[in-house]
C-alpha cells in the first residue's frame, strides 16, 4: 500500500470519529427516538400503479443540489436528518456563494492522493459511460476491500475506478475533469427538482444491487438476480428466464391483477416473457397506448392496475433512446417522463393513481451515503441463490444446481464478461469451487446497492416531503403487493416494524419483497393533498448534445 494510501486512511479513521460524535450521535439518538411514520387512510384507495425505472444516476447526481434550489422547501441534513425531519434532505454538503453557485466539500481521491470535489457539471451528456459493473461498484464503495463494502462502505473509489477504467486520466487533471463527481441542478433538470419540490421524494431509496442494469432491473420484476450479476445476461434464452421464486408478472396473473409493460423498443419485462419475432406476450403493449388510455381516449379501454412504463433503451440506435444512459442528453428523458406523467395528470385515472419514479442503478456516479444491509430476515441472498451460481427452472433438473442457470457461464454477448468470471474477479476463492460452497469472506446479495432517485408522484403523495424509509426496487413490488396481492389488512398501531402487519397477509416471491418496506409513509390516502398539484409537460432538450 502506498504511503499516501496508508495517510488517508488514517486522516479518514480520524476525520470520522470527530465528525460521528459530533454529527452522526445526536441524529442516531433522533432515529432511536422516532416512531415508524405510517400512510394516512386507506391503501384501497388507490386503483393504479405506473412504474417508471430510468437508467444511471446517483441521488446525488440528480437531487445532491435539491436544498440549495432557489425556493426549495427542503433544508439539507449536514450528517443526516432525523427520521421524523420531513423538511430535511440528505444531500451533498455545500456553500452557496454570492453568484448562487455551490462549492461542495463532499470528496473522493485520485490515484496521486489528491482530491476531487463533487462539482456542478452542466454537460448534459456524459461520455464514456461510467463503470457500473459487479467489481468495480464494490471498489467505487470501498476501494481497498472491495468484499467488505457491508462492514465499511467508504465510498471511496468512484475517481479512481473510473480513471483507471472508464474516463482515463490524459494527465492533464483538472477540478471538473471527474464526472463521477459531478451533480446536476434545477437549472439542468427542471421538471424532476419541480417534481421533487411538489410531491414526495425518498433520500433512502437505493438501488438492489451493488451492481450493473441487469441484475438491478430483476429485483423489479422477480426480487432476485437469482445469481446473476452482469449486464452482458441481459438477452434471455427462448421464453425469458425463468426464477424458482417466479415473477411478479406470474403472482398477477395467477391472482386475476390486470396489468402491462407498455415500451418504445423493448419491454423490461420481455426478459421473462416472450418477446421476439415469433411470439410476443399480450401484456407487452405500445407506449402510445399507454398515452391514449391515461388521457382517456374513447374505445381504446382503461388503464390495467398495475403499468410499467419503459424508456427508449437505444437497442436499435441512439436517435431515439431516452432513458437517460450516458451519453444521451438526460433532458430527452426528462421530457418523455413529463409526456407520461402529463397524460396521467390531466386524465381520468389521476384520482386514484400512484407513480413512481425511480433509477435501476448509479451509472457509476458518486453517491455519499452509505449502502445499507438489505431487509431480507439477515439472510445472505433473498433465494438462497448467491453470487455466480445462478439456478432457475429452465433445464430441471440440471438448471437447478449452483451455476446451472442459463447463462451463467456463457451469454449472448460476451465471452469475457459472464456471470461466472464476474463473480470470480471479486472473489477469487470462488473460483477454486464454483459450484461448492460460496465463501463466507465474499461480498454477496446482503447489501442494497448505492443510492437512487425516487419519487412518488400522486394525488395522495404529502406535500413538499421528505421520506428517510430504506427502500429499494423490491419496495415497490412490496407497495403493490401489499395493495393488490393481500389477503388480510389488519394494522398493529403499536408495532415497532411498519411491515409486521403485513408479512404474513401478502404474497411475495423472496425474502427481499417480503421483507421490503412499502414506502407508504410518503402518502396520505386520506386528504390527497396533492390532488390539485398542476404538471405540464416540458419539451425535449432546444440543443441536444448526444452524439450523432
Amino acid at each position: 500500500m502506498r504511503n499516501f494510501q496508508i495517510l488517508e486512511r488514517i486522516t479518514l479513521w480520524g476525520l470520522r470519529g470527530i465528525l460521528r460524535a459530533a454529527l452522526v450521535l445526536p441524529l442516531l439518538l433522533g432515529l432511536l427516538a422516532a416512531k415508524p411514520v405510517r400512510a394516512d387512510g386507506d391503501l384501497s384507495k388507490v386503483k393504479h400503479i405506473i412504474v417508471i425505472m430510468q437508467e444511471n444516476h446517483s441521488f446525488d447526481n440528480y437531487f445532491g443540489a435539491l436544498a440549495y434550489a432557489p425556493g426549495s422547501p427542503y433544508r439539507n441534513g449536514i450528517g443526516g436528518c432525523r427520521k421524523d425531519d420531513h423538511d430535511c434532505v440528505d444531500g451533498l454538503a455545500c456553500k452557496v456563494n454570492q453568484d448562487g453557485t455551490l462549492t461542495c466539500f463532499n470528496s473522493n481521491r485520485e490515484e496521486d492522493g489528491s482530491v476531487v470535489f463533487s462539482f456542478h457539471d452542466p454537460k448534459r451528456c456524459a461520455a464514456p459511460d461510467l463503470n457500473h459493473s459487479w467489481f468495480e461498484t464494490h471498489e467505487e464503495v470501498n476501494f481497498f476491500h472491495p468484499n467488505n463494502t457491508l462492514r465499511d462502505p467508504d465510498d471511496n473509489g468512484f475517481v479512481r475506478v473510473n480513471d483507471a477504467t472508464e474516463q482515463l486520466d490524459n494527465g492533464v487533471e483538472s477540478p471538473t475533469e471527474d464526472q463521477t463527481m459531478g451533480f446536476y441542478t434545477q437549472d439542468d433538470i427542471p421538471f424532476y427538482y419541480g417534481l421533487a419540490a411538489n410531491f414526495a421524494v425518498n433520500d433512502r431509496y437505493f438501488a438492489s444491487v451493488l451492481g450493473p442494469t441487469f441484475p438491478n432491473r430483476s429485483y423489479l420484476a422477480a426480487a432476485t438476480s437469482f445469481g446473476h450479476l452482469t449486464t452482458s445476461d441481459t438477452f434471455p434464452p427462448v421464453g425469458g428466464y425463468k426464477p424458482i421464486t417466479g415473477t411478479i408478472f406470474d403472482l398477477f396473473d395467477k391472482n386475476n391483477v390486470t396489468w402491462a409493460d407498455y415500451f418504445q423498443d423493448a419491454p423490461q419485462g420481455g426478459a421473462f416473457r416472450p418477446f421476439s419475432a415469433t411470439a410476443i406476450d399480450p401484456h407487452f403493449l405500445p407506449l402510445k397506448l399507454f398515452l391514449a388510455q391515461a388521457s382517456g381516449v374513447p374505445g381504446v379501454g382503461p388503464l390495467p392496475s398495475v403499468s410499467f412504463v419503459d424508456p427508449n433503451f437505444g437497442l436499435f440506435g441512439i436517435a431515439s433512446e431516452n432513458d437517460e444512459h450516458p451519453p444521451t442528453d438526460i433532458q430527452r428523458g426528462q421530457a418523455y417522463v413529463s409526456q407520461v406523467l402529463s397524460a396521467v395528470r390531466n386524465g381520468p385515472f389521476w384520482n386514484d393513481s400512484v407513480i413512481f419514479i425511480t433509477y435501476d442503478e448509479h451509472g457509476g456516479y458518486y453517491d455519499h451515503v452509505a449502502s445499507p444491509a438489505a431487509p431480507q430476515g439477515h439472510a445472505r441472498t433473498p433465494d438462497g441463490i448467491f453470487p455466480g451460481q445462478c439456478a432457475d427452472l429452465s433445464n430441471v433438473p440440471l438448471s437447478l444446481q449452483p451455476g446451472g442457470g442459463a447463462e451463467c457461464s456463457q451469454n449472448l454477448l460476451s465471452t469475457t464478461d459472464t456471470t461466472v468470471i464476474d463473480a470470480g474477479k471479486l472473489c477469487p476463492e470462488f473460483t477454486t469451487n464454483p459450484a461448492g460452497p460460496y465463501p463466507d469472506d465474499c461480498a454477496s446479495f446482503d447489501q442494497l446497492g448505492v443510492r437512487v432517485p425516487f419519487l412518488a408522484v400522486s394525488p395522495f403523495s404529502k406535500l413538499h416531503y421528505v421520506s428517510h424509509t430504506i427502500g429499494d426496487h423490491t419496495s415497490i413490488l412490496a407497495f403493490i403487493e401489499k395493495r393488490f396481492l393481500s389477503f388480510a389488512a389488519s394494522v398493529d398501531e403499536d408495532s415497532d416494524n411498519d411491515n409486521d402487519d403485513m408479512i404474513a397477509t401478502r404474497l411475495h416471491l423472496t425474502k427481499r419483497d417480503q421483507h421490503a418496506h412499502t414506502l407508504e409513509d410518503m402518502f396520505d390516502f386520506d386528504r390527497a393533498p396533492s390532488s390539485g398539484t398542476p404538471i405540464t409537460p416540458v419539451p425535449p432538450p432546444a440543443q441536444d448534445c448526444t452524439p450523432k
